[in-house]
Protein backbone atom coordinates (compact mmCIF):
# COMPACT_ATOMS: atom_id res chain seq x y z
CA UNK A 1 0.00 0.00 0.00
CA UNK A 2 1.21 3.30 -0.83
CA UNK A 3 0.97 6.01 2.26
CA UNK A 4 -1.45 8.89 1.39
CA UNK A 5 1.10 11.06 1.45
CA UNK A 6 2.97 9.97 -1.49
CA UNK A 7 0.13 9.70 -3.65
CA UNK A 8 -0.05 12.38 -6.97
CA UNK A 9 -3.38 14.07 -7.75
CA UNK A 10 -5.85 11.36 -9.24
CA UNK A 11 -7.62 13.85 -10.75
CA UNK A 12 -4.99 14.52 -13.18
CA UNK A 13 -5.24 11.22 -14.43
CA UNK A 14 -7.33 10.70 -17.36
CA UNK A 15 -7.33 6.63 -17.96
CA UNK A 16 -6.64 4.19 -14.94
CA UNK A 17 -7.52 1.08 -13.83
CA UNK A 18 -9.37 -0.15 -10.95
CA UNK A 19 -9.07 -3.35 -9.41
CA UNK A 20 -11.53 -4.89 -7.35
CA UNK A 21 -10.29 -6.85 -4.19
CA UNK A 22 -12.55 -10.71 -3.57
CA UNK A 23 -12.09 -12.11 -0.23
CA UNK A 24 -9.39 -10.23 0.71
CA UNK A 25 -11.91 -8.11 2.30
CA UNK A 26 -12.73 -10.61 4.41
CA UNK A 27 -9.35 -10.72 6.44
CA UNK A 28 -9.12 -9.88 9.65
CA UNK A 29 -5.07 -8.33 11.31
CA UNK A 30 -3.47 -9.92 8.61
CA UNK A 31 -5.14 -8.00 5.14
CA UNK A 32 -2.64 -5.80 5.01
CA UNK A 33 -0.39 -8.28 4.34
CA UNK A 34 -2.98 -10.13 1.79
CA UNK A 35 -3.15 -6.18 0.07
CA UNK A 36 0.72 -5.77 -0.23
CA UNK A 37 1.49 -9.17 -1.83
CA UNK A 38 -1.98 -8.39 -4.64
CA UNK A 39 0.00 -5.43 -5.20
CA UNK A 40 3.87 -6.42 -5.40
CA UNK A 41 2.25 -9.14 -7.74
CA UNK A 42 0.12 -6.19 -9.63
CA UNK A 43 3.16 -4.20 -9.89
CA UNK A 44 5.75 -7.38 -11.48
CA UNK A 45 2.60 -8.24 -14.11
CA UNK A 46 2.34 -5.06 -15.50
CA UNK A 47 5.85 -3.90 -16.17
CA UNK A 48 6.35 -5.09 -19.09
CA UNK A 49 3.72 -2.58 -20.25
CA UNK A 50 5.17 0.71 -19.10
CA UNK A 51 5.64 2.58 -16.01
CA UNK A 52 2.58 2.67 -13.82
CA UNK A 53 1.96 4.21 -10.07
CA UNK A 54 -0.25 1.39 -8.05
CA UNK A 55 -1.45 1.51 -4.87
CA UNK A 56 -4.22 -0.04 -2.76
CA UNK A 57 -6.98 2.05 -0.96
CA UNK A 58 -10.46 1.07 0.31
CA UNK A 59 -10.49 -2.29 -0.87
CA UNK A 60 -9.17 -1.46 -4.73
CA UNK A 61 -5.88 -1.60 -6.69
CA UNK A 62 -5.73 1.63 -8.30
CA UNK A 63 -3.50 1.53 -12.02
CA UNK A 64 -2.53 4.68 -13.13
CA UNK A 65 -0.36 4.93 -16.14
CA UNK A 66 3.21 7.15 -16.22
CA UNK A 67 3.59 7.99 -19.50
CA UNK A 68 2.99 6.40 -22.18
CA UNK A 69 1.46 2.61 -21.50
CA UNK A 70 -0.08 -0.11 -23.33
CA UNK A 71 -3.15 0.08 -21.09
CA UNK A 72 -5.50 -2.57 -23.31
CA UNK A 73 -2.72 -5.56 -22.45
CA UNK A 74 -2.44 -3.74 -19.17
CA UNK A 75 -5.84 -4.62 -18.13
CA UNK A 76 -5.55 -8.04 -20.00
CA UNK A 77 -2.80 -9.13 -16.83
CA UNK A 78 -4.11 -7.33 -14.78
CA UNK A 79 -7.47 -9.41 -14.82
CA UNK A 80 -5.55 -12.88 -14.38
CA UNK A 81 -3.52 -11.89 -11.27
CA UNK A 82 -4.90 -14.24 -8.09
CA UNK A 83 -6.73 -12.14 -5.82
CA UNK A 84 -9.11 -9.32 -7.23
CA UNK A 85 -12.48 -9.77 -8.71
CA UNK A 86 -13.12 -7.49 -10.97
CA UNK A 87 -11.41 -4.85 -13.45
CA UNK A 88 -12.10 -1.92 -15.35
CA UNK A 89 -10.94 0.82 -17.10
CA UNK A 90 -12.11 4.60 -15.45
CA UNK A 91 -11.24 7.95 -15.54
CA UNK A 92 -10.51 10.43 -12.49
CA UNK A 93 -12.97 13.49 -12.00
CA UNK A 94 -13.71 15.92 -9.40
CA UNK A 95 -15.98 15.00 -6.60
CA UNK A 96 -19.17 17.10 -8.05
CA UNK A 97 -22.32 15.92 -9.58
CA UNK A 98 -21.50 18.34 -12.72
CA UNK A 99 -17.98 17.07 -13.42
CA UNK A 100 -19.23 13.52 -13.01
CA UNK A 101 -21.71 14.05 -15.83
CA UNK A 102 -19.12 15.64 -17.95
CA UNK A 103 -16.47 12.76 -17.36
CA UNK A 104 -19.41 10.07 -18.16
CA UNK A 105 -20.38 11.54 -21.20
CA UNK A 106 -17.06 12.44 -22.41
CA UNK A 107 -15.04 8.97 -21.41
CA UNK A 108 -18.17 6.58 -22.46
CA UNK A 109 -19.44 8.77 -25.78
CA UNK A 110 -19.06 5.65 -27.96
CA UNK A 111 -21.19 3.67 -25.56
CA UNK A 112 -23.52 6.36 -24.55
CA UNK A 113 -24.12 6.81 -28.26
CA UNK A 114 -24.56 3.33 -29.81
CA UNK A 115 -26.72 1.93 -26.48
CA UNK A 116 -30.46 1.96 -26.62
CA UNK A 117 -30.43 1.21 -22.90
CA UNK A 118 -28.68 2.19 -19.84
CA UNK A 119 -28.64 2.31 -16.08
CA UNK A 120 -26.27 4.33 -13.33
CA UNK A 121 -25.25 2.47 -10.64
CA UNK A 122 -23.14 4.80 -7.77
CA UNK A 123 -21.31 3.55 -4.74
CA UNK A 124 -20.57 6.54 -2.57
CA UNK A 125 -17.44 5.03 -0.19
CA UNK A 126 -16.81 8.80 0.77
CA UNK A 127 -19.77 9.35 2.88
CA UNK A 128 -18.17 13.00 3.05
CA UNK A 129 -20.28 13.74 -0.13
CA UNK A 130 -23.49 15.64 -0.33
CA UNK A 131 -25.79 13.34 -2.41
CA UNK A 132 -26.96 10.16 -1.74
CA UNK A 133 -26.07 7.27 -4.07
CA UNK A 134 -29.63 6.66 -5.39
CA UNK A 135 -29.86 10.80 -5.93
CA UNK A 136 -26.24 10.91 -7.88
CA UNK A 137 -27.27 7.98 -10.16
CA UNK A 138 -30.82 10.11 -10.42
CA UNK A 139 -28.99 13.10 -11.77
CA UNK A 140 -26.28 11.81 -13.74
CA UNK A 141 -28.96 9.19 -15.39
CA UNK A 142 -31.64 12.30 -16.30
CA UNK A 143 -28.62 14.87 -17.55
CA UNK A 144 -27.41 12.36 -19.60
CA UNK A 145 -30.68 11.39 -20.98
CA UNK A 146 -31.20 14.88 -21.68
CA UNK A 147 -27.98 15.08 -23.72
CA UNK A 148 -28.19 11.54 -25.34
CA UNK A 149 -32.23 11.04 -26.23
CA UNK A 150 -31.92 8.39 -28.24
CA UNK A 151 -31.10 6.51 -24.79
CA UNK A 152 -33.72 4.44 -22.65
CA UNK A 153 -33.90 4.01 -19.24
CA UNK A 154 -33.77 0.58 -17.87
CA UNK A 155 -32.78 -0.87 -14.34
CA UNK A 156 -33.04 -4.65 -15.10
CA UNK A 157 -31.72 -5.51 -18.18
CA UNK A 158 -29.85 -2.07 -19.41
CA UNK A 159 -27.30 -2.42 -22.61
CA UNK A 160 -24.68 -0.32 -20.76
CA UNK A 161 -24.33 0.04 -17.15
CA UNK A 162 -22.36 3.30 -16.51
CA UNK A 163 -20.73 2.76 -12.78
CA UNK A 164 -19.77 5.85 -10.39
CA UNK A 165 -18.03 5.45 -7.53
CA UNK A 166 -17.06 8.40 -5.01
CA UNK A 167 -13.93 7.53 -3.34
CA UNK A 168 -11.35 9.28 -1.31
CA UNK A 169 -9.57 11.19 -3.71
CA UNK A 170 -11.50 11.69 -6.62
CA UNK A 171 -15.06 9.99 -8.46
CA UNK A 172 -14.26 7.49 -10.72
CA UNK A 173 -16.72 6.69 -13.50
CA UNK A 174 -16.80 3.49 -16.25
CA UNK A 175 -18.61 1.11 -17.82
CA UNK A 176 -19.32 -2.98 -16.90
CA UNK A 177 -16.22 -3.79 -14.81
CA UNK A 178 -14.73 -7.26 -16.60
CA UNK A 179 -14.22 -10.75 -14.59
CA UNK A 180 -10.96 -10.63 -12.87
CA UNK A 181 -9.28 -14.27 -11.38
CA UNK A 182 -10.54 -14.24 -8.34
CA UNK A 183 -8.87 -16.29 -5.63
CA UNK A 184 -5.92 -15.18 -3.17
CA UNK A 185 -2.83 -13.77 -4.10
CA UNK A 186 0.29 -16.01 -5.40
CA UNK A 187 2.75 -16.60 -2.20
CA UNK A 188 0.19 -15.95 0.38
CA UNK A 189 -0.28 -19.56 0.52
CA UNK A 190 2.96 -21.30 1.18
CA UNK A 191 5.01 -22.98 -1.60
CA UNK A 192 3.86 -26.62 -3.29
CA UNK A 193 5.42 -28.69 -6.10
CA UNK A 194 2.91 -29.73 -8.34
CA UNK A 195 3.52 -33.31 -11.20
CA UNK A 196 2.39 -31.93 -14.17
CA UNK A 197 2.06 -33.82 -17.01
CA UNK A 198 1.11 -32.95 -21.04
CA UNK A 199 -2.27 -33.70 -20.38
CA UNK A 200 -5.72 -31.87 -19.34
CA UNK A 201 -5.93 -32.48 -15.46
CA UNK A 202 -2.77 -31.58 -14.33
CA UNK A 203 -2.49 -27.93 -15.46
CA UNK A 204 -6.27 -27.15 -14.43
CA UNK A 205 -5.14 -28.62 -11.12
CA UNK A 206 -1.75 -25.94 -10.89
CA UNK A 207 -4.41 -23.38 -12.11
CA UNK A 208 -6.65 -24.26 -9.35
CA UNK A 209 -4.04 -24.23 -6.29
CA UNK A 210 -2.34 -21.10 -7.57
CA UNK A 211 -5.56 -19.37 -7.23
CA UNK A 212 -5.85 -20.25 -3.82
CA UNK A 213 -2.29 -18.47 -3.33
CA UNK A 214 -0.25 -20.81 -3.48
CA UNK A 215 3.52 -20.41 -5.23
CA UNK A 216 3.97 -23.28 -7.54
CA UNK A 217 6.80 -25.75 -8.81
CA UNK A 218 5.85 -27.83 -11.80
CA UNK A 219 7.42 -31.12 -11.79
CA UNK A 220 7.38 -32.82 -15.20
CA UNK A 221 8.65 -36.57 -15.74
CA UNK A 222 10.54 -37.13 -18.94
CA UNK A 223 11.44 -40.63 -20.54
CA UNK A 224 13.44 -40.13 -23.81
CA UNK A 225 13.62 -41.20 -26.26
CA UNK A 226 9.88 -43.11 -25.23
CA UNK A 227 9.02 -39.55 -25.01
CA UNK A 228 9.85 -36.47 -27.89
CA UNK A 229 11.21 -33.74 -27.70
CA UNK A 230 7.91 -32.54 -28.80
CA UNK A 231 6.01 -33.80 -25.95
CA UNK A 232 8.63 -32.11 -23.70
CA UNK A 233 8.28 -28.67 -25.36
CA UNK A 234 4.48 -29.04 -24.95
CA UNK A 235 5.02 -28.97 -21.30
CA UNK A 236 6.77 -25.89 -21.08
CA UNK A 237 4.00 -24.11 -23.24
CA UNK A 238 1.75 -24.92 -20.77
CA UNK A 239 3.93 -23.78 -18.31
CA UNK A 240 4.28 -21.11 -20.18
CA UNK A 241 0.32 -19.99 -20.47
CA UNK A 242 0.51 -20.62 -16.82
CA UNK A 243 2.87 -18.44 -15.48
CA UNK A 244 0.37 -15.46 -16.88
CA UNK A 245 -1.63 -16.46 -13.70
CA UNK A 246 1.06 -17.77 -11.62
CA UNK A 247 3.53 -15.53 -12.24
CA UNK A 248 7.32 -16.93 -12.79
CA UNK A 249 7.20 -20.85 -12.81
CA UNK A 250 10.06 -22.76 -13.03
CA UNK A 251 9.74 -26.33 -14.15
CA UNK A 252 11.66 -29.23 -12.75
CA UNK A 253 12.27 -31.76 -15.76
CA UNK A 254 13.26 -35.26 -14.32
CA UNK A 255 14.52 -37.73 -16.26
CA UNK A 256 12.30 -40.81 -15.97
CA UNK A 257 13.16 -43.43 -18.39
CA UNK A 258 16.05 -45.89 -16.32
CA UNK A 259 13.04 -46.02 -13.33
CA UNK A 260 10.41 -46.67 -15.91
CA UNK A 261 12.82 -49.72 -17.55
CA UNK A 262 13.94 -51.18 -14.33
CA UNK A 263 9.94 -51.00 -13.40
CA UNK A 264 8.79 -52.67 -16.80
CA UNK A 265 12.04 -55.34 -16.31
CA UNK A 266 11.60 -56.71 -12.74
CA UNK A 267 8.20 -55.81 -11.06
CA UNK A 268 4.61 -57.71 -12.38
CA UNK A 269 3.01 -55.79 -15.17
CA UNK A 270 -0.33 -55.25 -13.11
CA UNK A 271 1.61 -53.18 -10.69
CA UNK A 272 3.99 -51.25 -12.97
CA UNK A 273 1.77 -48.42 -13.10
CA UNK A 274 1.09 -47.96 -9.55
CA UNK A 275 5.12 -48.25 -8.52
CA UNK A 276 5.79 -45.70 -11.13
CA UNK A 277 3.67 -43.79 -9.50
CA UNK A 278 4.77 -44.08 -5.86
CA UNK A 279 8.58 -42.80 -7.60
CA UNK A 280 6.91 -39.80 -9.06
CA UNK A 281 5.84 -39.31 -4.93
CA UNK A 282 9.14 -40.03 -4.07
CA UNK A 283 11.02 -37.66 -6.16
CA UNK A 284 8.44 -35.18 -5.60
CA UNK A 285 8.53 -34.85 -2.36
CA UNK A 286 12.96 -34.38 -2.29
CA UNK A 287 12.16 -31.58 -4.62
CA UNK A 288 9.56 -30.61 -2.27
CA UNK A 289 12.19 -30.49 0.70
CA UNK A 290 14.64 -28.85 -1.45
CA UNK A 291 12.19 -25.95 -2.13
CA UNK A 292 10.55 -25.69 1.19
CA UNK A 293 7.16 -26.56 -0.23
CA UNK A 294 4.43 -28.28 2.32
CA UNK A 295 2.25 -30.75 0.08
CA UNK A 296 2.74 -32.36 -3.64
CA UNK A 297 -0.47 -31.55 -5.79
CA UNK A 298 -1.12 -34.22 -8.67
CA UNK A 299 -4.20 -33.91 -11.13
CA UNK A 300 -5.78 -37.05 -10.02
CA UNK A 301 -9.43 -36.88 -10.22
CA UNK A 302 -11.33 -40.19 -8.65
CA UNK A 303 -12.46 -43.38 -11.16
CA UNK A 304 -11.21 -41.96 -14.28
CA UNK A 305 -8.64 -44.08 -14.84
CA UNK A 306 -7.30 -47.51 -12.92
CA UNK A 307 -4.65 -46.14 -10.92
CA UNK A 308 -6.88 -43.63 -10.01
CA UNK A 309 -9.08 -45.82 -7.57
CA UNK A 310 -9.36 -45.12 -4.01
CA UNK A 311 -7.48 -48.32 -3.08
CA UNK A 312 -4.98 -46.94 -5.86
CA UNK A 313 -4.31 -43.62 -4.91
CA UNK A 314 -3.78 -44.60 -1.37
CA UNK A 315 -1.15 -47.00 -2.12
CA UNK A 316 0.67 -44.30 -4.49
CA UNK A 317 0.51 -41.97 -1.72
CA UNK A 318 1.85 -44.11 1.22
CA UNK A 319 5.26 -43.60 -0.17
CA UNK A 320 5.17 -40.11 1.29
CA UNK A 321 4.75 -37.80 4.30
CA UNK A 322 3.68 -34.88 2.49
CA UNK A 323 0.57 -34.22 2.23
CA UNK A 324 -0.91 -34.96 -1.39
CA UNK A 325 -3.36 -32.41 -2.54
CA UNK A 326 -6.07 -33.43 -5.38
CA UNK A 327 -8.09 -29.88 -6.21
CA UNK A 328 -10.32 -32.08 -8.92
CA UNK A 329 -10.98 -35.13 -7.27
CA UNK A 330 -14.37 -34.63 -7.44
CA UNK A 331 -14.44 -32.74 -11.09
CA UNK A 332 -16.41 -34.89 -14.26
CA UNK A 333 -13.84 -35.01 -17.16
CA UNK A 334 -16.57 -32.22 -18.69
CA UNK A 335 -16.16 -29.51 -15.55
CA UNK A 336 -12.34 -29.68 -16.14
CA UNK A 337 -12.11 -29.34 -20.38
CA UNK A 338 -14.17 -26.61 -19.38
CA UNK A 339 -11.63 -25.08 -16.65
CA UNK A 340 -9.13 -25.70 -19.33
CA UNK A 341 -10.75 -24.20 -21.65
CA UNK A 342 -11.40 -20.97 -19.82
CA UNK A 343 -7.82 -20.87 -18.66
CA UNK A 344 -6.32 -21.38 -21.99
CA UNK A 345 -4.45 -24.70 -21.44
CA UNK A 346 -7.20 -26.98 -23.57
CA UNK A 347 -5.76 -26.68 -27.33
CA UNK A 348 -1.92 -27.19 -26.21
CA UNK A 349 -2.83 -30.21 -23.96
CA UNK A 350 -4.94 -32.02 -26.92
CA UNK A 351 -1.72 -31.44 -28.64
CA UNK A 352 -0.97 -35.52 -30.31
CA UNK A 353 2.32 -36.11 -28.34
CA UNK A 354 2.81 -38.70 -25.89
CA UNK A 355 3.73 -38.60 -22.25
CA UNK A 356 5.50 -40.43 -19.80
CA UNK A 357 2.23 -41.87 -18.45
CA UNK A 358 1.20 -43.32 -21.48
CA UNK A 359 4.42 -45.44 -21.83
CA UNK A 360 4.56 -49.19 -20.81
CA UNK A 361 1.22 -49.36 -19.57
CA UNK A 362 -0.02 -52.37 -18.81
CA UNK A 363 -2.75 -54.18 -20.61
CA UNK A 364 -4.84 -55.14 -16.93
CA UNK A 365 -3.57 -52.85 -14.56
CA UNK A 366 -4.63 -53.58 -11.13
CA UNK A 367 -7.58 -51.47 -9.87
CA UNK A 368 -7.87 -52.70 -6.12
CA UNK A 369 -4.03 -53.09 -5.69
CA UNK A 370 -3.09 -53.89 -2.12
CA UNK A 371 -0.02 -52.25 -0.16
CA UNK A 372 1.49 -55.19 0.97
CA UNK A 373 1.88 -57.03 -2.74
CA UNK A 374 2.74 -53.90 -4.01
CA UNK A 375 5.72 -53.03 -1.87
CA UNK A 376 6.85 -56.93 -2.36
CA UNK A 377 6.67 -56.25 -6.06
CA UNK A 378 9.16 -53.21 -5.28
CA UNK A 379 11.24 -54.69 -3.34
CA UNK A 380 13.23 -55.97 -6.54
CA UNK A 381 14.48 -52.65 -7.42
CA UNK A 382 16.90 -50.32 -5.70
CA UNK A 383 14.48 -47.49 -4.97
CA UNK A 384 17.04 -45.11 -3.31
CA UNK A 385 19.42 -45.16 -6.38
CA UNK A 386 16.86 -44.89 -8.76
CA UNK A 387 15.37 -41.74 -6.83
CA UNK A 388 18.71 -40.50 -6.70
CA UNK A 389 20.14 -41.26 -10.03
CA UNK A 390 16.82 -39.33 -11.27
CA UNK A 391 17.33 -35.80 -8.91
CA UNK A 392 20.98 -35.69 -9.97
CA UNK A 393 19.81 -35.49 -13.72
CA UNK A 394 16.87 -32.61 -12.74
CA UNK A 395 16.95 -30.13 -15.71
CA UNK A 396 15.00 -26.74 -14.27
CA UNK A 397 13.99 -24.67 -17.39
Amino acid sequence: MTDKTDMTDKTDMTDIILLKQGEIVLKGLNRREFEDKLVSNVKRRLKPFGEFNIYCMQSTVYIEPQGDCDMDAALEAAKMVFGATSAARAVACEKDKDAIVEATAAYLKPQLETARSFKVESKRADKRFPMGSIELSQYVGGTIQDRFPHLMPDMHMPQLLINIEIRENAAYVHGPAEPGAGGLPIDTGGHMVALLSGGIDSPVAVYMMARRGVRIIPIHFFSHPYTSQMAKQKVLTLAKILSGYCGRLTVEIVPFTEIQEEVSRHCPQEYSTIITRRFMMLIAEKIAAYNACTAIVTGDNLGQVASQTAQALAVVEECVELPVFRPLIGFDKKEIVDRARIIGTYETSILPYEDCCTVFTPRRPRTKPRLADVVKAEASLDVKALVDGAISGIERV
